[in-house]
Formats: structure tokens, C-alpha cells, sequence
């Protein structure tokens, strides 16, 4: 089970440009909400993933390891599907209970200021899982295309708890409550195909989210390794 913990993704945030410039005042609760980031050491980045072989050839349904996940976008039009990368990444529970605590001590500003940069930040440590999946991926001469998670129209929200047991999520501290939900709050999963003579992807995960014209992280981000 690949998995990393404590890596850098600040810099890469720190220098990053938003696509819609900030206000004064925006850009300025950025940098007050980087200070105390780095200050209380409220980040705590960590992924974890596997490469499952299907148990069976592709079809509607995929069946790992016992699991079962109906997953019909993965299954290529041409080539062959022989695995599912099933991955899970966090920047750990300190960021959320600090804005709770700007919540409650009035410093909505900033709670939001503080909560944004957390999405930014999981978003950094979930490409940088992908990029790890893809690259152990090459090394097995395979090829990775799509990407889902549950709960989006190719995959069923039901298959949350199977895709974090396929990941072992429980090892960087990851888990389940209230239904689907995932502790830390900051936390995501994501399934991609993996295969041979896989075709490019053309459809996005994103593509029927009634959000998706309003969604910055959409159009900010580029297209799922394949």
C-alpha cells in the first residue's frame, strides 16, 4: 500500500495565481489565513491508495476483492480495463476545527478565508496522489483514464465504504461516520481506471454538476491523468 505523509504542498499554493484576481481585502485574509496555517501547523497532508486487479473481466459492475463497484463510466469503449486505482488523501482535522473556532469567535472572515485555502490545499495533495498512482501506473506498463468519486452520476455514493477499504484509509486516519461522510472533513477519494490501450477519457466527472459553470475548482483544474 503506497502512501506519503507530511510532503510540501504549501509552496505550491503560496505561489500559486487565482484565476480571478483578489480584492485587497481578499488577498489580504489569504495571506492572514497562510500565517496562521503555518503558525498552529494546522496542516497534516497525507494520501493512500492501491491498484486493484479486477477480479473478473469489466462489465457494468467491477468486483475487487470481494467488493463490488458499479462503475459503468471506467469501462473503456476499446482496450482493456484489468484494474481500478482506488486512492484517498486528507490535510488532516486541525484546519477544520480551527475555523469552527473563528466561526464561533466571530472571525467569519477569516473562518472563510481559512476554509477556502483548506480546499485548495486538499485539492494540491489529491493531484498529488493521482500523479503518484499514475507514475507506479507507467511503471506496471499500464495506462490510467477517468476519474470518479462516490457519489458522482458514474458512481454511486453507496461505494464509499468500499473505495476507502480498497485504499486503506484507516492508515493515514481516514474513516466513515453520519452515512457517507468522511473524518477529517477535509478528506477526498477518488477511483481511476487502469488498463492497456486504454482511450482518452472524454467525459468529466464534473460534466452533468448543475454547479460546474459557478465551480472554481473546475475551472482551475485540468483533466484527470490518462
Amino acid at each position: 500500500m503506497p502512501s506519503a505523509r507530511g510532503f510540501d504542498v504549501i509552496r505550491g499554493i503560496r505561489d500559486a495565481r487565482p484565476r480571478t484576481p483578489w480584492s485587497a481585502v481578499g488577498k489580504r485574509l489569504r495571506m492572514k489565513a497562510l500565517e496562521l496555517l503555518e503558525r498552529e501547523a494546522l496542516l497534516a497532508p497525507a494520501y493512500s491508495y492501491r491498484i486493484v486487479p479486477l477480479e473478473r473481466p469489466a462489465a457494468r459492475t467491477l468486483c475487487l476483492e470481494g467488493e463490488v463497484l458499479d462503475a459503468p463510466w471506467l469501462v473503456p469503449s476499446t482496450g482493456e480495463l484489468t484494474a481500478v486505482a482506488c486512492g484517498v488523501a486528507t490535510i488532516g482535522p486541525a484546519l477544520e476545527a480551527r475555523v469552527s473556532e473563528l466561526f464561533a469567535g466571530r472571525s467569519a472572515a477569516l473562518a472563510v478565508a481559512l476554509d477556502e485555502l483548506g480546499n485548495d490545499l486538499l485539492f494540491a495533495v489529491a493531484r498529488r496522489a493521482q500523479d503518484r498512482m499514475l507514475a507506479d501506473t507507467k511503471k506496471r506498463g499500464l495506462m490510467m483514464a477517468g476519474e470518479l468519486r462516490a457519489g458522482d452520476p458514474g458512481l454511486a455514493l453507496e461505494t464509499q465504504a468500499a473505495v476507502l477499504r480498497l485504499a486503506e484509509a484507516d492508515a493515514i486516519g481516514i474513516t466513515l461516520y453520519s452515512g457517507f461522510l468522511m473524518r477529517p472533513l477535509k478528506s477526498t477519494s477518488m477511483v481511476l481506471g487502469v488498463g492497456r490501450e486504454l482511450p482518452h477519457v472524454n467525459w468529466s466527472r464534473c460534466d452533468y454538476c448543475p454547479s460546474l459553470e459557478r465551480c472554481r475548482v473546475a475551472q482551475t483544474s485540468s483533466a484527470a491523468p490518462s
